[in-house]
Formats: C-alpha cells, structure tokens, sequence
C-alpha cells in the first residue's frame, strides 16, 4: 500500500464536508512526508496512526457537528442526483415527444380512463408515503430508488412541505414507441395547500410504473 492509497481510504471514510476533507487529506500526507524523510518506513508509520478504520473512527469522533451536517446534505444531494439520472433515462431516454409518439389509445394498448385512474393511484400513493405499494407495481429497475429516504429527498426539493392534496389538474397523455416497445406518458399538476407539483408519470406496456419525475 502507498502513502496515497492509505490516506484515501481513510478520508472515504471521514464524515465531513469537502473542504474539511481535502484539509485532513493534506495533514496526512504531510506528516506521512514528514516521517519518511525522517528515516521511518510507511509501515511503521501505518503502525503507529492506525488502521484505515481506527484513522477513520478518530476523525469522525472529533468532526464538529457542522462538518456532520455537511456531509448528510452531500450525501443526500449524490441520492438525489442519482435517483434523477435513472428517472431521466427510465422517463426520457428516447420516449418523451418523439416522432413515434401517438395518441392515447391510438395503437389499442392503453385506454385513456384506465391510464388516468393510475396516474391518480400513483400520487394518491406517493401522498400517503407507501412506497411499498409503488415498488409492488414498478419495473425491476427503478424499484431499488422508491425508498422512503430517496423519495421523500426527492419530494423535499420541489418543497418542503406539501400539505394537503387539494385537486388534481388535466391529465395530458402520450402513447411512446421505440425499438418495438411501447409505453404511456402522463402528466398533471397536482394542487396541494402549500405547491402546485407537476407530475410526469410513466407506464410500460404491462402498466408497470417506469418512471416518476416531479417539479
């Protein structure tokens, strides 16, 4: 192992904001530095300060409380951005307003009033937090991010406080087909007492949920 590779470990281990990281990364390796010029091996010098998960430990036992803060909010914005980019691509990857786009009901697949009673069910769902019944009735991939931690992070970004759902808007839909699978797109804006929330709501052909983006 390398003075490098020691000392990376053990900050992807440490709670702490950026800064505050690249800070101890710095301090490590100087005193690292420091002992080898000094005629001590890096062995001797990875006895002495501990193993990755001991430097570690250390570290976040004496992180002030802010540091923490920093590193919950970074960690929750990386969810965030993750459950974003498996939205986009699962809602947007080729479907949204393309040339094989159609009309409800066009190809015989999906009946309007059944697509719209869904869309209903899946806010109605997300309102009543039970992610459980979401992920019962999602496609394999996007079941892994309907999670109350991910989703109620999720929700907090377009705001902080719903309220009450108070009425739903129209429902726009559009039949998608690409390289022969088809799915249906909905979206509404919901009112709530606190937001208006705009759903964009995808199905597959089995009215399997695929995708959900909120703004």
């Amino acid at each position: 192992m390398t003075a490098e590779k020691y000392v990376n470990a053990i900050i992807k281990k440490v709670k702490c904001g950026k800064e505050k990281r690249q800070e101890i990364k710095a301090q490590l390796l100087s005193d690292i530095s420091i002992a080898l010029e000094q005629g001590d091996t890096l062995e001797e010098m990875i006895n002495r300060m501990g193993s990755v998960q001991e430097m570690a430990a250390e570290f976040n036992e004496n992180l002030s409380g802010e540091e923490h803060k920093k590193y919950a909010k970074s960690k929750s914005m990386k969810i965030i951005a993750v459950v974003a980019g498996v939205l986009i691509i699962v809602i947007a990857a080729g479907y949204w307003f393309l040339p094989k786009g159609a009309e409800i009901g066009e190809s015989g697949r999906f009946e309007q009033t059944v697509v719209e009673e869904q869309i209903k069910a899946v806010v109605q769902k997300l309102n009543e937090k039970d992610y459980e019944a979401l992920q019962e009735n999602a496609i394999e991939e996007l079941k892994p991010y309907l999670t109350a931690e991910t989703m109620e992070t999720a929700k907090k970004q377009t705001a902080a406080d719903w309220g009450e759902c108070k009425s739903f808007g129209t429902i726009y839909m559009a039949e998608i087909s690409q390289m022969g699978k088809h799915s249906v797109v909905g979206e509404v804006t919901v009112t709530y007492a606190n937001a208006s929330i705009t759903f964009r709501i995808t199905f597959d052909e089995d009215m399997k949920l695929a995708g959900i983006y909120m703004r």
